[in-house]
């Protein structure tokens, strides 16, 4: 075996890894170098300079600047992240910064989660010494999902790489040149008149206030506060083991009923879990599929439950959206069910994980009569900032349970939350559906080993995302099921150009999001070891129901009988939209 090799970076011996930037090594020695627009997913940009070291060379003792995102280092390497010289450095480009910059933190949507103001915190600014040049807020509200404000913009690119690298949407870039450029969407177009799907990955690696998730919280206090208006309120599988994460529970710890506790304390009036109707949503599209096999498809059925992914389909790939599952998502399917009972004088809202959602409810398709199935959709991000408002200890509140109608669901339900957990869940009831029983255990466990689970990664050595796409062959009866997990857009871009190829796909799941709803854009922005331990959580969670797979839940008979006969079923389950994405 090779001796090892290192490099020395302040002091401290770091093996050294082939392909590894500089930055990254740090990191393993316990040194986080600033950095504007480097992130391990994305290509490497090296614009904002904020990340240079000094490498210094051991023959002369003289140092040079190199920047730690783009540097990769030789066996050897001596280096210096925190130096006089590179002090100063980092604070006239922070002052540079700021002297171009609203400065307005305290009334920014990202006021303590932004890197511009945590930098010039840890480097002691305390003053500028330039002139401040900083334009008035210029907001860009025509989006239902997404915020842009070109005042707080670095132009570090982060969100563009984001969208054209991971995403593949291509919805914003660079225009103009010299001091002219800006971050802007293709054409100049409106967020809300352009090709973006609503996603907000953009928002969740923008490093400032520039990019963030529509903020709809002042329009639910006030309909709380409205002693004549009742307001419900569902919650998202992986809404619930992410909110504790911004209360320093640890990311894989189900907060579920503690946040049931807290919208209480709120003011909701009715509080529920969209598991119940993720439920309904694993008979729909099993059904789909199942139905789907026995005329020898030669396209694959997709999933639909992803809003972006739906509208990625009508802006990008309009060709394959007669093969999209036409169940409605599990938000839809429980906003409508109140209509369907007949019940009146509520206001029917949801926390989602996605700011996606947030169009999704304001669809022209989801509508009884000229009132939305949905009155509002709040993000994790949202019902934070809520709970923080009102003062309530999260840590210590005790937990309470959603109502008693409905109240009953699945652990396939709950795992809706992560990439693969849509595929798995159906393909739990697709067994027992197939073999006329329950499966057993072995056999439950057969499909989660199959090769489904898991979230992608990133490679600081390529600037990308692994895993993004997973295939798997699985047995359902006597039947061979060959299937598909895609996670980020990119990925689904992939899989429908392989399908076209002729490579054969049975059914394939797509989430906008890399990992899934757990990394949704409405969640409080994480890291990646964060986000697996989010998923973990779920599948922890799945394990804790009574009930594993769908056949078994008491409350979908309850279901059925409320909707009638078969076509009145299939008419208020399924939905075939316009197909032109529309504002978002």
């Amino acid at each position: 075996m090779a001796d090892k090799q290192f490099i020395t970076i302040d002091g401290v011996a770091v093996d050294f890894e082939k392909g590894l930037n500089v930055l990254e090594h740090a990191k393993r020695a316990g040194i986080e170098i600033p950095a504007f627009c480097y992130t391990p997913e994305l290509s490497i940009y090296g614009a904002c300079r904020m990340c240079l070291v000094e490498i210094v060379d051991q023959r002369t003792g003289r140092s040079s600047l190199d920047s730690s995102c783009s540097l990769l280092p030789k066996p050897g390497m001596v280096i210096k992240t925190n130096t006089e010289k590179l002090r100063m450095y980092r604070k006239n480009i922070l002052e540079l910064l700021l002297a171009n910059h609203c400065r307005d933190c305290t009334t920014c949507d990202n006021n303590q989660r932004c890197k511009l103001q945590a930098f010039a915190d840890r480097y002691g600014i305390t003053g500028v010494r330039y002139p401040q040049h900083s334009p008035e807020p210029d907001l860009d509200e025509s989006s239902f999902c997404i915020t842009k404000d070109k005042s707080k913009c670095i132009d570090c690119g982060c969100c563009i790489r984001m969208c054209n690298e991971i995403q593949r949407v291509g919805a914003i870039d660079f225009a103009h040149r010299g001091s002219e450029m800006e971050v802007a969407c293709v054409g100049e177009k409106n967020i809300g008149d352009s090709v973006c799907v609503g996603c907000a990955q953009c928002a969740a690696v923008c490093p400032t206030g520039a990019l963030v998730v529509k903020n709809n919280t002042s329009k639910v206090w006030k309909l709380l506060d409205d002693k004549n208006v009742k307001v419900s309120v569902q919650i998202a599988p992986a809404v619930r083991v992410a909110v504790g994460n911004a209360f320093n529970i640890s990311p894989e710890q189900n907060t579920f009923g503690r946040l049931v506790a807290a919208l209480r304390r709120l003011g909701f009036d009715e509080v529920y879990d969209t598991n119940v109707a993720a439920d309904m949503t694993i008979i729909q599209e099993a059904a789909e599929l199942l139905a789907r096999l026995k005329t020898n498809p030669t396209m694959p059925l997709f999933t639909s439950c992803c809003p972006a992914w739906i509208q990625y389909v009508e802006k990008h790939h309009p060709e394959i959206m007669p093969h999209v599952s036409t169940t409605k998502s599990p938000m839809q399917l429980f906003a409508g069910t109140y209509n369907k009972e007949g019940v009146q004088g509520f206001v029917r809202g949801a926390i989602m994980p996605c700011a996606a959602k947030k169009y999704e409810g304001n669809r022209g398709e989801f509508k009884t009569g000229d009132k939305q199935d949905i009155g509002f959709v709040l993000t994790s991000q949202e019902v934070i900032r809520m709970i923080k408002e009102a003062g309530i200890d999260y840590a210590n509140i005790k937990p309470e349970a959603v109502e008693d109608k409905w109240g009953n669901t699945t652990g396939a339900a709950v795992i809706f939350g992560v990439s693969g957990g849509v595929m798995e869940a159906a393909l739990r009831y697709a067994a027992y559906a197939v073999l006329g029983r329950q499966p057993t255990p072995a056999e439950y466990l057969s499909i989660a080993e199959s090769g489904i689970r898991g979230i992608p990664k990133p490679d600081p050595k390529a600037g990308a995302l692994v895993d993004g796409i997973k295939t798997a062959t699985i047995k359902v009866g006597a039947a061979e099921l060959k299937v598909a997990v895609v996670s980020g857009l990119a990925n689904a871009h992939e899989i429908i150009e392989r399908v076209k190829g002729g490579e054969h796909f049975d059914f394939v799941e797509v989430m906008a999001c890399p990992g899934g709803c757990i990394g949704g854009g409405g969640q409080p922005p994480a890291s990646w070891d964060v986000k697996a331990e989010r998923a973990k959580g779920l599948y922890l969670a799945d394990k804790e129901y009574p009930f594993t797979s769908v056949e078994e839940n008491p409350v979908m008979k309850e279901w059925l009988d409320l909707m009638g006969n078969e076509h009145a079923q299939h008419e208020y389950w399924h939905i075939h939209y316009a197909g032109h994405g529309g504002h978002h």
